[in-house]
């Protein structure tokens, strides 16, 4: 009986120390991989020339910081729930909008020539085709820009980012967007395409003294990276400084950072 018993004993024992020794062992889990808004599939089939009421049109690769002139218009409830030329539900709620010929998701800033407001919107659509518009936005965007009451409006367009959804800060209710990934990465790009470093937006301040608290706090974390304050101007004339930890070489290294000083609300940016 005693025999019996000693032989239960170890038994138990050896289960518990190859159990432990497994928990220990574990591999640890893979990071989760970010898929891109727009695969590369679908930037070839969305690149490609089409005609519209026996109109043809060639969309075309672009630079960041190209711009164009012209009128606006904005499409809602007719379109609402129904699928963009990306494949996407069009929500007239969201910040988006149809260019002819540009990348989609390409980030645009719009600003509204007649009253100075400023959206960034997303492209997931064509159109507008009506000679003289350049560009249709959403019902959320084109009420953002008071095209909701004009209809129509002289706008200037500005390429600021590609493959990205408009990022606003929280920190401060200002109008002022950044674009997280700002270069296309298909390799089919007849344009060149800006090659900066990566940096990440830690903070945005009115005041230069919290900016600069700020700056200092970052710069002392890791000396292989630079920690600097740019000022920016808003639409209605006032000021704002915004942190910026700058000198990765990828987004996956700025993620890394971020992540091992728990930085949770950082904003992406390529310098």
């Amino acid at each position: 009986m005693i025999n019996r018993i000693f032989i239960l004993f170890f038994v138990l024992m050896g289960m518990l120390w190859f159990s432990g020794c497994s928990q220990i062992t574990m591999a640890p889990k893979a990071k989760k991989k970010i898929t891109p808004i727009t695969s590369q599939a679908r930037h070839k089939t969305t690149m490609k020339p089409y005609c519209v009421l026996g109109k043809n049109y060639t969309p075309e690769h672009i630079e960041l910081g190209d711009t164009m002139n012209g009128v606006a218009s904005w499409y809602g409830p007719d379109f609402h729930g129904k699928y963009t030329s990306n494949g996407e539900i069009y929500d007239m709620n969201d910040f988006t909008a149809a260019h002819k010929t540009w990348p989609m998701d390409t980030l645009v800033k719009v600003t509204n020539l007649d009253n100075g407001k400023t959206q960034v919107v997303r492209i997931n659509d064509r159109g507008p085709f009506k000679d003289g518009r350049i560009i249709d936005c959403s019902y959320a965007a084109g009420k953002s820009l008071g095209l909701d009451r004009s209809g129509l409006a002289r706008v200037k367009i500005e390429a600021i980012g590609f493959n990205s959804k408009p990022v606003k800060p929280t920190i401060l209710n200002d109008n002022v967007y950044l674009a997280q990934n700002t270069a296309p990465n298909f390799g089919n790009s007849t344009k060149k395409v800006l090659m900066n470093n990566f940096g990440i937006q830690v903070g945005a301040f009115k005041l230069k003294n919290g900016a600069d608290m700020i700056k200092e706090q970052y710069a002392s974390l890791d000396k292989r990276y630079n920690t600097e304050v740019k000022k920016f101007s808003l639409s209605d004339g006032s000021e704002i400084y915004r942190v910026f930890v700058m000198g990765f070489t990828s987004e996956e290294e700025a993620r890394d950072y971020m992540s091992c000083y728990s930085i949770s609300d950082a904003i992406i940016i390529r310098g």
